[in-house]
């Protein structure tokens, strides 16, 4: 077993269709930077989780903060009050997958404004082709100041563009492999006029539905690997469809995390066996239960590696962290204060 220390840095129609288009563009809520205050928070940094973390790895770290951040062990602390009401926001914007998923989705379509000058007011002289174009593929054409002569177009098929979606599995769903079903927004050709433009699809002759794919999941995939499903992402009103990526999210469950695609499992130690040395058992992600030496002095952070004793078969790093009791009994009281003297 190899180790090594350091901290972790770490109107709808009855199809089920949108109606999407410039109107919906152009809401208030899609501004790129608000008039009055300060630009909205990241839901995934008060969390202290990354953006592609499984859904079931941000609730229990909700949980956790919650625990650690509520009023009511926090008495009259103003800094941990901040704290938890800046969690309990963060939650509401991923409690669920629809709704992670739609902030995700509203955060791209800012991105895309972005660089036409902040919408609504700062297009920066891009019309609204120009903006289709960022969701159906393709991008306005420009000369260059170096042509000496004109050069005849050249033909180009039309085509939707490329999208990613997430999709979030147990782990013994990655182990196993198999078909998994799931749901994505796409843009489909309006079905009320066969993509020409009419009023229940703004004239873009596309709109947002909802569709429902199967994917075949190779056995032991990794967190992170992506997936491509030709021809599911978004369609053109006159050419091909773009492609779907699907990027797999496993649940890495609870007391453990990923790091890329390398599985990091927290292991509680007592203060006095990180001081004094000792051994803890571990639950591996195989089921197996070993013993694990601590070295004296170990500090919270410090690492260990447990060779293919991690995700199907890969390395393990654990992590020790302070094992904090619910509470505690009046001799471990009369001991930490007897530490408290000593100045420990």
């Amino acid at each position: 077993m190899n180790s090594y220390s350091g901290q972790h840095r770490s109107s709808r129609p009855p199809c089920g269709c949108q109606n999407i288009g410039p109107p919906s563009w152009f809401l208030p809520q899609l501004e790129i930077t608000p008039f009055y205050g300060q630009p909205m928070s990241d839901p995934y940094r008060a969390l202290g989780v990354s953006k592609d973390a499984p859904h079931a790895e941000i609730k229990r770290a909700f949980r956790k903060l919650a625990r650690q951040y509520h009023p009511d062990r926090n008495p009259d602390d103003a800094a941990a009050e901040e704290r938890f009401k800046a969690v309990q926001s963060a939650w509401e914007k991923l409690e669920t997958p629809e709704k992670r998923r739609q902030f995700d989705e509203e955060q791209q379509m800012k991105q895309a404004f972005g660089g036409m000058g902040g919408m609504p007011g700062g297009m920066g002289g891009a019309g609204i082709e120009d903006l289709l174009r960022q969701f159906m593929g393709g991008g306005r054409q420009q000369s260059s100041p170096f042509q000496s002569r004109p050069r005849q177009p050249q033909p180009q098929t039309a085509k939707g563009a490329d999208i990613s979606a997430p999709l979030d599995i147990e782990i013994e769903q990655a182990l196993e492999g198999g078909k998994i079903q799931f749901t994505h927004n796409r843009l489909v050709r309006c079905s009320e006029c066969k993509a020409r433009g009419c009023a229940h699809c703004t004239n873009l002759g596309v709109r947002r539905k909802k569709t429902r794919l199967t994917i075949n999941v190779p056995k032991g995939a990794k967190h992170g690997q992506q997936l491509k499903l030709p021809k599911m992402g978004n369609e053109h009103p006159t050419g091909e469809p773009g492609d779907l990526t699907v990027t797999l999210r496993i649940d890495a469950e609870e007391g453990r995390r990923w790091e890329g695609d390398f599985l990091i499992q927290e292991v509680p130690v007592a203060y006095s066996t990180l001081m004094l040395g000792g051994n803890v058992r571990v639950s591996t992600p195989a089921g197996k239960i070993v013993s694990v030496k601590v070295a004296e002095k170990t500090r919270i952070g410090d690492r260990k590696r447990l060779p293919k004793m991690g995700y199907a078969g890969s390395d393990l790093d654990i992590e020790f962290i302070l094992d904090e009791p619910e509470s505690l009994t009046p001799a471990q009281i009369e001991a930490l204060e007897s530490l408290n003297k000593a100045g420990l």
